[in-house]
């Protein structure tokens, strides 16, 4: 079904579990960095950490709303090569973000304009090594 919109009340029961192709982009990825990946919202990361068992950055804490990382603090990360991937959530342009902080919208529109992504296992990638 297309169950994907519920309120989160299964915590990490409803981690989205990622593709074969996508976890096996993370574990060959995940060696030499801080973060194999980041993505907004700590229920998309916690997926992406289960299937990967490396650590994935949660942008914008537990819903995508928390100003940490802030963007600056998340382009000197990329800078310093500790995050390899940035993994899209489909959002698009940051669009309906509930009060909160933009922070995490600022990063996703950051890195849509900085890198070239690739989809694996229909999940946008950023590769955020080849800036």
């Amino acid at each position: 079904g297309m169950g994907r919109g519920g309120m989160g009340m299964g915590g990490l029961l409803n981690a989205g579990t990622p593709s074969a192709e996508l976890t096996t982009l993370l574990k060959n990825g995940a060696s030499g960095y801080t973060w194999v990946a980041a993505t907004v919202g700590s229920n998309n990361a916690a997926g992406y950490q289960l299937a990967s068992g490396g650590p994935v950055m949660a942008v914008g804490g537990f819903n995508g709303t928390d100003p940490a990382p802030t963007l600056e603090q998340f382009k000197q990360y990329v800078a310093e090569k500790r995050i390899h991937y940035f993994i899209g959530t489909g959002m698009g342009g940051g669009g309906r973000s509930t009060g909160g902080s933009d922070e995490a919208a600022q990063i996703a529109a950051w890195v849509q304009d900085t890198f070239t992504s690739t989809t694996v296992g229909g999940t946008t990638v950023f590769d955020l090594t080849t800036g």
